[in-house]
């Protein structure tokens, strides 16, 4: 941390020295030990560290911005002049601020000291139980890192934040074969501050392996249905943030093209959806603690039982539009848990598709969505019968979560979100 109070004691003295009043400016810096593992070999490990520094100023109405990772004397100066430079030529617009006086505070999160031997045993253990429980899933890739960082945030306001947080990372890419026969990739990965559990144990990595094993050879689907879609944890914080961006987010507020302008109060989804961005859920392990507009972050819910509670704007989209900001930045999301577990909602279901991850553009300002759907399974009678593959499914985004069937007890914690299943009615599902 002295390193970085030094640099950013430094940067006062360059803004002070180019006459600059207004500005805010965050440096940090960065360790990370990485483990890569190919076809179920260990291939590296290695320690990288970094820097890095973004500085932004205010020229009466104009703002100018400029990052790097050249943290040296010479290098803070070039930012520091790139983002004078930057302000000089921006257009005008008042609405740029920062946050006022913050005082200062500190923060620690997670564990700044790795077991990166334990770190790699519970790697290797999960491995082998690949290898011996699930003999046609071949492990193509994987990253186990432990990343620990410090940074240091200043404003002209007098505000000054600081925190330290470290965490381990794991993820893989996966495939099944049986002879010719093969699956699909699947991905999954998590976060976590401690090796208390072996890995086969956090963050849905069994149902991976599970779903995937049950994957060789998918049959493509024949027709075209009407159903329901039960959205796995992953597939349903993807799709809740096309939600919330294409309907709540500061660029469709502020351009005034969001379905939801006159809806804060008002029900915008089912009653049993709740979404709420939260940095201190202790299942977050590492959490936003400021914003880049210079304030505390907060808990903030955005949609409470169904009811759209705010929109997500920062200073500069509240100055723009004249609503409420929120002080989080982050997207720390923690969604509600139903009363019914996923079987008994599965097994309510007539005919549908159980939607591992889903590969489509963006929706369109009216929400509607089309794209693959990939790792996915069909639901007959109320019961799983195969994996599909060549298949669609097609909705409109607030259609949908007006249509919610059933959300799930179980939840899926990454360390970065915490998400059940979500099953919702009148999606068009269609094979070839």
């Amino acid at each position: 941390m002295k390193e970085l109070i030094e640099r950013a004691d430094l940067i006062d003295g360059i803004l002070s020295k180019r006459n600059v009043v207004k500005y805010s400016y965050t440096v940090s810096q960065s360790e990370k030990h990485e483990l890569n593992v190919e076809n179920g070999e260990f291939k590296l490990l290695r320690t990288v560290f970094g820097g890095s520094a973004g500085v932004r100023v205010f020229e009466g109405a104009r703002v100018g911005s400029a990052g790097g990772n050249d943290v040296t004397p010479e290098g803070l100066e070039q930012i520091v002049s790139d983002a004078i430079l930057a302000a000089e030529s921006a257009p005008e617009d008042p609405c740029h601020d920062i946050a006022p006086d913050q005082g200062k505070d500190e923060f620690t999160q997670g564990i700044l000291e790795p077991d990166i031997d334990r770190f790699i045993g519970r790697i290797k253990e999960l491995l082998d139980t690949i290898a011996k429980d699930y003999p046609t899933v071949n492990v193509m890739a994987a990253t186990g890192s432990f990343d620990k960082s410090y940074w240091l945030s200043r404003n002209s306001n007098g505000t000054e934040f600081s925190g330290n947080s470290g965490d381990y990372g794991f993820s893989f890419e996966i495939c099944a074969s049986d002879g010719e026969k093969t699956s699909g990739l699947d991905y999954s990965g998590f976060s976590l501050t401690d090796l208390d559990k072996p890995f086969i144990e956090c963050a849905g990595i069994k149902r991976h392996l599970d779903d995937i094993s049950k994957s060789i050879s998918p049959d493509p689907l024949e027709g075209k249905f009407t159903g329901t879609v039960v959205f796995t944890p992953e597939s349903a914080e993807d799709f809740i943030s096309m939600l919330l961006g294409n309907y709540a987010g500061e660029r469709v507020v502020i351009d005034e093209t969001s379905l939801w302008l006159d809806k804060v109060g008002s029900k915008v989804a089912d009653e049993k959806l709740t979404v709420t961005f939260d940095p201190f859920d202790e299942r977050i392990l590492i959490g936003e603690r400021a914003t880049g507009d210079g304030f505390r972050s907060e808990k903030v819910t955005i949609i409470d039982k169904g009811i759209l509670k705010t929109f997500m704007l920062s200073l500069y989209g509240a100055n723009k539009t004249g609503r409420p900001l929120i002080k989080n930045t982050s997207f720390d999301l923690v969604i509600e848990p139903g009363d019914k577990s996923i079987d008994e909602i599965i097994a309510s279901i007539d005919k549908g598709l159980v939607l591992g991850s889903f590969s489509g553009g963006q929706p369109g300002t009216n929400g509607e969505f089309s794209g693959v759907a990939k790792n996915s399974f069909l639901i007959e009678n109320g019961k799983i019968t195969k994996a599909v593959t060549e298949t669609m499914v097609n909705g409109n985004l607030g259609e949908a979560f007006l249509n919610i069937r059933g959300i799930s007890k179980e939840l899926l914690c990454s360390g970065g979100s915490v998400v059940p299943y979500i099953a919702v009615d009148g999606i068009v599902i269609s094979g070839k």
